[in-house]
């Protein structure tokens, strides 16, 4: 029976055709080695060990991914548009999982199985590097995403760029100038005008576009909720003070990254419970609670959001 290699492993547990031919395992031993299920072939020429990938997150794999991909570039090449996004550590909706990369010699290459290349003059202020990935700075990954999707896709990513501060609106707006003669960059104005860094998940910036689509009164994000002394207290998502309505999107993220040290995901939500009570208590508001699934809905809880602004009680 085979043993399982000894295999001296880069930082990013990234193995290549190369490496494991270099260490004396030859093609009928690799391939042995994917079928015992020892090894994961996670594109044409490039391997992990299963324990390693199976302790990465959606996230983190397409990341291994991306250094695949690049370790077989055969001339300079740095991750653009979604992929780029993904290693600034912003939010992605549903933009699939192609390697999208921009070839900095300026010529078209073909599109091969999950690598998306794309084209374009790129300023050395478009450039950059994070965690040894080269790549396209916030403000070009931004621009690059608004000219290959709709507004809602768009957003997603420009609010996490602007709430982690990669770009601003005054950097798009002057570096969009430059790329007036693009058709794509038709759509930047638009996205430019509902882009708001104070969404905090993708959640909260579907919620968003949807209220807007919805036409519904413009909330304010990340309301500051205080108590009698003045002393800030919670911040909700969303909040029309004047209509005493404030509400809260729920994702995965408030109850599995924020979860306290120690915390059960049920105590979790016992937690956000206990914190809503004390909001409607210092305030006198009522709260609507909306999950993901509630954003593939919109009619149903845009009637209800309007039915808790008239004071109405909602029955579905």
């Amino acid at each position: 029976m085979m043993k399982s290699p000894k295999i001296v492993l880069r930082d990013d547990n990234l193995m290549t055709t190369g490496d494991l031919l270099a260490m004396g395992y030859h093609d009928k031993a690799i391939t042995r080695l994917v079928k015992r299920g020892e090894l994961v072939r996670i594109r044409q020429g490039a391997y992990v060990f299963a324990e390693a990938w199976r302790r990465l997150d959606e996230e983190e794999r397409h990341i291994l991914l991306c250094r695949a991909v690049l370790r077989r570039a055969r001339k300079p090449t740095l991750l653009t548009g979604p992929s780029a996004a993904r290693a600034l550590a912003v939010p992605v909706w549903d933009l699939g999982d192609d390697v999208h990369v921009n070839s900095l010699d300026r010529k078209a290459d073909r599109r091969n199985a999950g690598r998306r290349p794309h084209r374009g003059d790129l300023l050395v202020e478009d450039t950059t590097i994070r965690n040894g990935l080269p790549i396209t700075a916030g403000t070009r990954t931004a621009l690059e995403i608004i000219e290959m999707t709709d507004e809602e896709h768009a957003l997603v990513v420009v609010d996490g760029l602007l709430h982690t501060r990669e770009t601003t609106i005054p950097l798009l707006e002057r570096r969009a100038a430059g790329m007036a003669h693009d058709p794509g960059s038709l759509n930047v104005p638009v996205v430019l005008m509902h882009a708001d860094g104070r969404h905090e998940s993708a959640g909260e910036t579907r919620t968003s576009w949807m209220l807007r689509r919805a036409l519904l009164p413009r909330p304010e994000p990340q309301y500051e909720i205080r108590d009698r002394s003045g002393r800030v207290v919670h911040r909700v998502d969303f909040a029309w003070p004047e209509l005493r309505v404030f509400l809260e999107f729920d994702g995965k993220e408030k109850y599995l990254k924020y979860r306290r040290k120690g915390e059960s995901v049920a105590d979790c939500v016992l937690r956000e419970k206990r914190r809503e009570e004390l909001v409607c208590g210092l305030t006198g508001w009522r709260c609507i609670r909306i999950v993901w699934a509630d954003l593939y809905r919109p009619e149903l809880i845009v009637a209800r959001i309007v039915a808790t602004m008239r004071g109405e009680t909602w029955a579905a």
